[in-house]
């Protein structure tokens, strides 16, 4: 007889589920979602504060125990106020501390937990950060609003929970990967970053859950061997390396930042030859006379051109972090055709504004085609099973669908269901009452046209 096989876990399983410590839902989201499970529906105010809303009767009975000495504290706040979400959220953590909340245990494998005491404050580091001292500032004046003064922390004590915070709070996506609010999960806020994750994380209205993008072949999970990524990846290994410093105080120095020919493709100017597809490295100190594929001259005009197109697409992509233009994405694309390389991050930033905006203003066709292209870019950057890699497949396989183009739709529709299997699970809403129907719609479709065919 052979030997016993060892346990393997595979792509797509659930490796760890928690509900929040504590979390607060985003004041954006305050009339179209429940404060207690975040689902999105028709809610109604609590009678008292006229603040927190919830979506039923059973959700305000659970979140009464949790939300009885809030209430009071938020019906005292002048009309109108909005609470800070991260105020909320410390009141609601020291809340919970004072109800035995220190005792929580928060487990990331069967056997294996921490607690709040154990996560790290980095005091140090957010002492000698300005821009968090200055937040905290203002928080604390909220704070005194917020909790009865003997129950109050020292201000100390509120600047350590504040890093906590800071450090190990996740944002709450929605099934489109919108940041909806924040949770502190105690034993998922375990999980180290990396560019090159093998973990996604995913949200079930307020819970958690931590799911393998790749076979794992042992039996015991070790957290030290699984990641996920803090930050958009879809930047160069600079950014990310700044982003990372400045709100997580660590420097990364995973396999993906080590990968200079990508740095080189992310910030890559096209070949003066528009037939050639080469990606130009015009960063080099020594420089770049011609194209190392096709041999075509590159002027100084050439790399003139692409610095001040560059910095014209990073100050409009600045600008549009909130809000997408089209007209502000198309005059950019429109400049960067020939000067950006198709696989230039600003470039790929840029087909992504244009494709949201294009979609709001409901024009079908120019959306479809800013996708097809996005696809091209994600593909590059992203790995296989990226969530918002399956979420353009599924934009664009619907965009097809509405244009009545059956077999394109069903091509992407099922690379949709491909990594949203994955990455969110079949039971999940988006894949079994969104993708699901619009598979068989495509289906369907493309059996009309093919019996209409015959017949002709």
């Amino acid at each position: 007889m052979g030997g016993m096989r060892k346990t393997i876990h595979r792509r797509g399983d659930v490796i760890l589920q928690e509900k929040p410590f504590a979390c607060v839902l985003d004041p954006r989201y305050r009339d179209s979602r429940c404060d207690r499970c975040f689902k999105e529906t028709k809610v109604m105010k609590c009678s008292n504060c006229l603040y927190v809303r919830y979506c039923g009767r059973s959700c305000q009975k659970e979140a009464w125990s949790d939300h009885k000495e809030e209430c009071e504290k938020l019906k005292a706040l002048p009309p109108g106020l909005v609470v800070p979400s991260a105020a909320l959220m410390i009141a609601r953590i020291v809340r919970r501390l004072l109800k035995g909340g220190d005792t929580h245990k928060g487990y990331y494998t069967s056997k294996q937990y921490r607690k709040f005491c154990d996560l790290m404050p980095h005091e140090e580091n957010i002492r000698a950060d300005s821009k968090r001292m200055e937040h905290f500032g203002t928080l604390y004046v909220v704070l005194q609003r917020l909790l009865d003064e003997a129950s109050r922390p020292t201000k100390a004590e509120l600047l350590r929970i504040y890093g906590k915070m800071c450090i190990n709070t996740f944002n709450i996506l929605d099934a489109e990967m919108s940041t909806i609010g924040t949770g502190m999960y105690i034993g998922a806020s375990i999980i180290d970053h990396s560019c090159r994750p093998n973990v996604v994380v995913s949200f079930d209205g307020e819970t958690l859950r931590m799911r393998l993008l790749e076979d794992y072949p042992e039996q015991e999970l070790d957290f030290g061997k699984l990641f996920i990524s803090y930050i958009d990846l879809i930047d160069t290994a600079e950014v990310r390396q700044e982003q990372l410093a400045e709100r997580y105080y660590f420097h990364c120095a995973c396999e993906r930042c080590r990968d200079e020919q990508e740095q080189k493709r992310m910030n890559a100017a096209a070949c003066p030859n528009t037939t050639c597809h080469e990606p130009l490295d015009f960063s080099d100190s020594e420089q770049l006379n011609q194209c190392p594929a096709c041999g075509t001259a590159v002027t100084h005009s050439d790399r003139e051109a692409f610095a001040e197109i560059s910095s014209f697409t990073r100050d409009h992509l600045a600008q549009m972090k909130s809000v997408a233009y089209l007209d502000v994405s198309r005059l950019c694309l429109e400049k960067q055709a020939n000067v950006l390389h198709r696989y230039n991050v600003h470039h790929i930033k840029t087909l992504d504004n244009a494709m949201e905006s294009a979609l709001n203003l409901e024009k079908w066709t120019e959306a479809t085609g800013y996708g097809l292209r996005l696809l091209d870019g994600f593909r590059q950057y992203y790995s296989t099973y990226h969530p918002l890699l399956g979420l353009t497949y599924l934009k664009v396989g619907k965009l097809q669908l509405y244009q009545c183009q059956f077999a394109e739709a069903l091509k992407q529709l099922q690379q949709a269901a491909k990594i949203l299997r994955v990455t969110h699970g079949e039971q999940d809403d988006l894949y079994k009452r969104v993708l699901v129907p619009l598979l068989c719609d495509a289906a369907q479709g493309d059996l009309g046209h093919l019996a209409i065919a015959d017949e002709g």
